[in-house]
């Protein structure tokens, strides 16, 4: 068997900056505290409690006083640095560039549309931290939308304002946006009043190309992400769609032998949140399996 890591998969810059964010305190640190998971990798989070980093929720920082927290690259609603005066917290703030990007669009748009009786939708993961931090620009009066159920709680007689989680899949938010324009045609409204923003990261969406070419490349492919990703189930099913000897894995020891009989290719690809480390560990896995040509 040949084994390739795919070289364009692992961490985005907004997760790698975080990381080195908290490399960096722990580094002259014993303790530092970060509001929910650093990122969606059960084993980067093991691996950086094993230096001192402590993931603590929200009830727990309300307890918290005099101290550090890291807030991560998904980004905070504007209740958490309230919070964070009142309890005198030192923000070390990692919060990913494109999303306080996107915070702020939608606080602008939240602003205007309330002017014009408008409503902000986000299509997102309910309860996914950056979802959160969005919709706290909006004084968590943002609807949020996943499947075309979920578009029942829209007004679609009055204006509609359209943004995306950076990391959901722009095949899924042009289908939102189709769905919700049905609806609007439906309700008698004008599309002049819908306003659609594809506001997924860039780095997020380019890999989708890039990945289906990847998976046609070789009899094999191992996808590894955390379960908690909400990119890596996207992007797995790009490459699950392209490629069905796809397996998803969260790390080397959820490999199974018989995935990789008659294989002569197999490649290794993940999610934004997956580190090369990992990566690098589950080729080391695939090569025990029996002879192989090393490639990378």
């Amino acid at each position: 068997m040949n084994v390739l890591i795919d070289k364009n998969s692992g961490y985005c810059f907004g997760v790698e900056f975080a990381i080195q964010m908290a490399e960096d305190e722990l580094a002259h640190e014993k303790n530092l505290y970060c509001l929910g998971d650093i990122v969606h990798n059960r084993m980067e989070v093991e691996r950086l409690h094993e230096l001192g980093l402590r993931i603590i929720d929200r009830e727990q920082l309300e307890q918290i006083h005099d101290a550090k927290v890291l807030i991560r690259a998904h980004g905070e609603p504007p209740a958490t640095y309230e919070l964070a005066l009142r309890n005198n917290l030192e923000l070390i703030d990692a919060s990913c560039p494109v999303v306080l990007k996107l915070q702020n669009r939608v606080k602008h748009a939240f602003d205007a549309s309330n002017r014009q009786q408008g409503q902000i939708v986000i299509y997102g993961q309910p309860g996914h931290a950056e979802v959160a931090g969005l919709t706290g620009q909006t004084r968590n009066q943002a609807i949020i939308v996943m499947n075309e159920a979920d578009l029942d709680q829209v007004d679609f007689a009055r204006p509609v304002t359209l943004f995306s989680q950076t990391t959901k899949s722009t095949a899924g938010f042009y289908r939102m946006k189709a769905l919700m324009e049905d609806r609007i045609k439906a309700a008698g409204g004008s599309l002049d009043s819908f306003d659609a923003n594809d506001s997924i990261c860039r780095q997020v969406s380019n890999r989708e190309p890039a990945l289906r070419i990847f998976a046609q490349q070789h009899d094999v492919v191992i996808f590894v992400s955390g379960r908690k990703s909400s990119n890596g189930k996207a992007l797995f099913s790009v490459v699950h769609q392209t490629n069905a000897r796809s397996y998803f894995v969260e790390n080397e020891q959820e490999l199974e032998e018989a995935w990789f009989q008659g294989a002569e290719s197999v490649g290794i690809c993940g999610a934004t949140s997956t580190p090369m480390w990992l990566m690098e560990r589950v080729k080391a896995s695939i090569e025990e399996v029996g002879e192989v040509a090393v490639s990378s």
